[in-house]
């Protein structure tokens, strides 16, 4: 009975053992990205992390972007900053190589466009920022020397909150330190109930004019792209129900014709995605879910990204915007 007990006993922690490597080697659970809160950025990823999740691998580099490590000003490389959110990030469901920003640096440099020696895309974004978290990361860490900073948007960013630290730790989300085992992420992840936020109920219940706030941010990272000699490219992307019929809802409409008007008014080089993506026959080819992009669209939309900046930069050298 005494050995019958052992090796059931022996049996149960091996098979412990082997789901527990087995959610790491496989997922890439016990190892997720963390987060970090900030004053006025509301969080940033944790700089210095690594992990790959359902085998992508994500690198987030000591100024808590989506990029390798970089020097803070690099003279000898032309840069390309990209602001964005998780578009941008590309998150766990896309490799590092397959970011919009990896894809657009490897073409520019096939591309030898440059005088410089070296040609690099800056992946400064996190999930859900908006225009706010942005322009508060540009403030606080600058613009690193870029000749160009694109800042890409979706519609649901022209009504996004004040930025705030609310989650980090407590929206599973947003965790602020590695699980014991990957057992535990799991259950937390999937089988446990998201807590409630009573204070982020405020937050997300934000009064007053909520577009014209974030037009203003924008109109504010253009200013500080003017001040540090950048061009400055801003491109939006739409919701998956956007595309067809019928089409945006009528808020949406309302506020996009708002962001064109201001930037024809303040002279902000545009793209507006909803026009491309309509003429596409399968629309949802491109979308990984209703608001992110999978490679193909990733790459549709580093196409189109990378024209523009072409025209913008020239030869690569530095222009005043």
């Amino acid at each position: 009975m005494k050995v019958a007990l052992i090796i059931i006993l022996t049996v149960i922690a091996a098979l412990f053992v082997m789901i527990e490597v087995g959610l790491r080697s496989l997922f890439g659970f016990g190892n997720p990205l963390i987060y970090i809160g900030d004053d006025r950025i509301g969080y940033l990823l944790a700089p210095n992390q690594r992990t790959r999740r359902f085998g992508n691998r994500i690198e987030i580099n000591q100024y808590s972007m989506r990029s390798a490590p970089i020097e803070k000003t690099a003279s000898s490389s032309m840069r390309v900053l990209l602001l964005g959110d998780s578009i941008a990030n590309g998150g766990w469901w896309t490799d590092q190589d397959n970011t919009i920003s990896s894809l657009m640096m490897r073409s520019l440099r096939a591309k030898n466009i440059s005088k410089y020696q070296e040609m690099e895309v800056l992946n400064a974004s996190a999930n859900s920022w908006g225009p706010r978290n942005e322009l508060a990361y540009l403030q606080q860490f600058g613009t690193f020397n870029a000749q160009a900073i694109v800042l890409l948007i979706n519609t649901d960013d022209l009504f996004a909150t004040a930025p705030t630290s609310l989650p980090v730790g407590r929206d599973r989300n947003y965790p602020d330190s590695k699980p014991a085992l990957a057992l535990v992420e799991v259950f937390e992840r999937y089988v446990t109930k998201q807590k409630l936020i009573p204070e982020l109920q405020a937050v997300q219940d934000e009064k007053g004019d909520r577009v014209g706030i974030n037009l203003e941010a924008i109109s504010k990272i253009q200013a500080l792209t003017r001040e540090n000699n950048c061009q400055f490219l801003l491109v939006m992307t739409p919701l998956l129900r956007e595309i067809g019929k019928p089409g945006s809802r009528d808020y949406e409409i309302t506020a996009r014709q708002r962001l064109k008007d201001f930037t024809e008014a303040q002279q902000i080089t545009y793209i507006d995605f909803l026009p491309t993506f309509n003429a596409i026959k399968e629309p949802k080819a491109i979308y990984q879910d209703h608001i992110h992009f999978n490679l193909q669209g990733n790459q549709l939309v580093r196409e189109k990204i990378e024209l523009k900046l072409l025209e913008l930069l020239g030869d690569g050298t530095p222009h005043q915007a």
